[in-house]
């Protein structure tokens, strides 16, 4: 059962990052655009230039649609739980300890997702994947060297 589970590790890490990026980019657009209610659930926005709320809605909507993608997945995930992190520590720590008190679980959530991402790459179905294997196909066999487990 273990055999079978590691074989859809890439698809089901890939079905991960997609969801996490589709998320984290719909709270972007949300407070650049509106989307969804808006950040008032009345359509409104973030001020433009406003700090730090108008710059995090940038690093989510670009950040989150880069993870969508799969492409430049470990850097772009870096950023975007580096700013779900100061999101974290900044603006509901110091409302009180723990996340469920701050209302801050989906900034902790989304650190940690992301900071995972950092580590695993983009798995299946990203466009990282497909540029990594285009090169490695341009290369001469004499170049490629063998992976071993």
């Amino acid at each position: 059962m273990s055999g079978r589970l590691d074989s859809a590790q890439p698809y089901a890490l890939g079905l991960f990052r997609v969801v996490i990026g589709l998320l984290f980019a719909c709270h972007g657009a949300m407070s650049l655009f509106g989307a969804f209610g808006g950040v008032d659930g009345d359509g409104g926005t973030a001020q433009a230039g406003a700090w730090p709320n108008w710059y995090a809605a940038v690093i989510e909507l670009v950040g989150g649609t880069l993870v969508l993608l799969g492409l430049g997945t470990r850097a772009a995930a870096f950023v975007s739980s580096g700013a779900m992190a100061y999101a974290y520590f900044k603006v509901h720590q110091p409302e009180a300890l723990w996340p469920i008190e701050n209302h801050g679980e989906g900034a902790a959530l989304y650190c940690w997702a992301m900071f995972l991402l950092v580590f695993t790459g983009s798995g299946a179905f990203g466009v990282d994947r497909l540029l990594a294997r285009r090169a490695s196909a341009q290369k001469p066999a004499a170049e490629q060297t063998p992976v071993t487990a």
